[in-house]
């Protein structure tokens, strides 16, 4: 349905201002952002997809992938049509691409704020996940629903490339306990060519997240030939590290898809060597997705390496968690996250 898109300012001669994301941007009446679903109607911006949800799944929370925050849970997820990047491996291509390649119209079944919190207490989630598209471009749907979620006990995850505004953080941070961001590349040459976006946004919504309290976690989708080398990868992680070197690290596996099916998959000798490259910059938490190695996808204490979280499986999904109170049980070191 179409909503008021009320983060925004009226501007003048019609125009108006989409305060959302990172693009800003300033859409004559008629016109749609980059996104495909926030539009300029007679100088009022407007959702298309409020309240319309293309995808409706129960997930474990380790999918998101979120690691350090309630593990073993499962998490509701939701997603609509539309996104502001234009990523070309894009997994989920048909559902955020589809408004910008089918003349912006979209689709979905109406689910209100108030039922997916209905339903997520039903199915026994712990939490609600805004994700499948890029939940910044529905940004007003996601407020209504996570401050209905905090309200009824459920904690909320947005899973994001990271282009909010600080002033999207700051309306959300008060409902928003967790955030997995994607640095899909450290030159800003790759995001501009491959993704239709930019670096710098990226780092200052991770840091201005990381500064408001949000439980982060990021991904990196390591790409052979684009972003695969140690130069990048070691980049990452040190700006990773100089922030908190308590934030989780996920080094995913590519799979050809979409726009870019000229890629191989990525080997498996490239993930380990991401995974040590992370751990001699002194992230503590780093895990490789997207393949099954239960040695590294599971959560060691940074203090006496006992493993505290045992993960195994494709996504890390089947989950032994031996942490006491968020502590170490056998040194008790207090592990960072989001465990209650």
């Amino acid at each position: 349905m179409v909503a008021d898109a009320w983060l925004s300012k009226e501007l003048k001669n019609g125009k108006v201002l989409c305060q959302a994301c990172a693009h800003a941007c300033k859409l004559e009446p008629g016109e749609f952002g980059k996104c495909g679903v926030r539009v300029n109607e007679n100088g009022k911006l407007k959702s298309t997809v409020y309240g319309l949800a293309a995808a409706a799944h129960i997930d474990p929370i380790e999918k998101k992938p979120m690691f350090h925050f309630l593990p073993g849970s499962t998490i509701f997820s939701i997603g609509t049509v539309g996104c502001n990047f234009c990523c070309q491996f894009c997994q989920n291509w048909e559902i955020s691409q589809y408004p910008q390649t089918n003349g912006y119209k979209v689709f979905g079944q109406e689910m209100m704020p108030e039922t997916i919190v209905k339903l997520a207490k039903e199915y026994g989630c712990k939490s609600v996940a805004y994700t499948y598209n890029e939940p910044i471009v529905y940004f007003e749907y996601t407020y209504d629903t996570a401050k209905l979620a905090h309200e009824a006990g459920l904690k909320n995850v947005y899973v994001t490339s990271g282009f909010e505004t600080r002033k999207a953080i700051d309306e959300l941070s008060p409902f928003l306990d967790g955030m997995n961001i994607d640095i899909k590349f450290f030159k800003d040459e790759s995001y501009q060519k491959i993704s239709c976006a930019r670096l710098k946004p990226v780092l200052q919504a991770i840091e201005y997240a990381h500064s408001k309290g949000i439980w982060i976690e990021t991904t990196t989708l390591i790409i052979p030939g684009i972003n695969d080398s140690d130069e990048e990868l070691r980049d990452i992680a040190r700006f990773q590290a100089n922030l908190s070197k308590d934030m989780p690290w996920h080094i995913s596996r590519f799979h050809p898809d979409y726009r870019m099916l000229d890629r191989p998959v990525t080997p498996y000798e490239t993930l380990k060597r991401a995974y040590e490259i992370g751990k001699a910059e002194g992230l503590k938490y780093i895990y490789i997705g997207n393949y099954p190695d239960a040695d590294r996808e599971s959560t060691y204490c940074p203090k006496c390496g006992f493993k505290v979280i045992e993960r195994a499986g494709y996504l890390g999904e089947q989950v032994k968690n031996h942490l006491i109170d968020g502590k170490c049980p056998k040194c008790g070191k207090v592990i960072a996250g989001v465990w209650q």
